[in-house]
């Protein structure tokens, strides 16, 4: 890997690794230089560096094994706290990608197919009973009848690029102040609910989720509640099985606490 790496560059250059699950992805350094590399990332990361959602694409190179490496701007910043989540740029970054057209083009052209919650649904119940240690519990038995039930109330929706794996770790904040989010591995088209759900969830007080959503962009109900705790409810049921089948019994435990935590909020709200 690091040969590619270092015939894409040149010489001079001092590479680090910048960490992640795939281990493809560097950091270089030359002189004043600072760049950020990876090895065969999405097109879509061209148009996002158009859109002044991820930091500039500096230059993409196809190398003799057919690999793709390409060079973004290294800006010296820092990842968002849990508590700067609250800040309304946030909500304007992500009404700026659910809302861009150029956004779903290149999706739709790479072959993302856009996901619709009954899809959705019936791709978890799938999985569901096809293990037998969730199929009999009872709080997923519960959070699939929250499924059920509030599923009308997602249909109909207009879906969008979704970044699908929002956290403040995937947010930086330039020293100019500038926004980015990055880490598109997981992008889908599908219900913008179930990207901002996970943001009021996780980083907003309850009692300032209509605030938050009206700095989105949102006025109008729309069911807003009902999709975002339809989605939530999916998410927590996903990593239950991810977890389940990477055998991490601390990690089941914990999602089977939060799924609980969601029945009890949906029951009270709804």
């Amino acid at each position: 890997m690091l040969e590619w790496i270092e015939q894409a560059l040149g010489d001079g250059w001092k590479l680090t690794t910048a960490g992640g699950l795939t281990g493809e992805a560097f950091f270089a350094k030359k002189d004043n230089k600072q760049l950020f590399l990876k090895r065969n990332s999405s097109p879509f990361l061209a148009v996002l560096s158009a859109e002044g959602i991820v930091p500039k694409l500096v230059w993409t190179r196809r190398m003799e094994n057919g690999d793709v490496i390409t060079a973004q701007e290294w800006l010296e910043g820092r990842e968002l706290k849990p508590s700067d989540m609250k800040d309304e740029r946030v909500a304007s970054l992500l009404h700026k990608i659910h809302h861009s057209t150029e956004l779903l083009d290149m999706l739709m052209r790479i072959g993302i197919i856009p996901l619709t919650s009954d899809d959705i649904f019936q791709t978890i119940k799938q999985q569901i009973s096809q293990l037998d240690l969730l199929k009999e519990n009872v709080d997923v038995q519960i959070a699939l009848k929250h499924l059920e039930t509030l599923l009308p109330k997602t249909r109909g929706q207009k879906l969008v690029v979704c970044h699908n794996d929002l956290n403040h770790n995937n947010l930086l904040m330039s020293k100019n102040g500038s926004l980015y989010l990055i880490d598109w591995d997981n992008a889908t088209i599908a219900d913008p609910a179930s990207d901002f759900g996970l943001i009021l969830k996780w980083y907003i007080p309850r009692d300032e989720w209509r605030n938050w959503l009206k700095n989105y962009g949102i006025e109008k109900d729309d069911h807003i509640l009902e999709r975002m705790y339809w989605y939530l409810i999916h998410d927590s049921l996903h990593y239950l099985i991810w977890h389940l089948k990477r055998k991490e019994p601390a990690k089941v435990m914990e999602r089977l606490r939060d799924l609980k935590e969601l029945n009890d909020q949906v029951e009270e709200m709804f």
